[in-house]
């Protein structure tokens, strides 16, 4: 699974961080970046989570 943050979207909520810190973290222009290549099983949930909780739908999970 991949997940990625579209930065034109990104509005800097930090919900996405929130809810899964070890996927998402405050690139360079303080908005919303993967920090990991691949998601790994165990925080599938956990990103999907993320992504839905993103309130402009910035978050695409693959």
């Amino acid at each position: 699974m991949q997940a990625e943050v579209n930065q034109e979207l990104c509005i800097s909520c930090g919900a996405c961080i929130d809810v899964c810190p070890e996927v998402f973290d405050w690139n360079d222009e303080e908005k919303a970046q993967t920090i990991l290549d691949e998601v790994p099983d165990q925080l599938e949930s956990q990103a999907s989570e993320a992504a839905e909780s993103c309130p402009t739908d910035a978050i695409v999970i693959n």
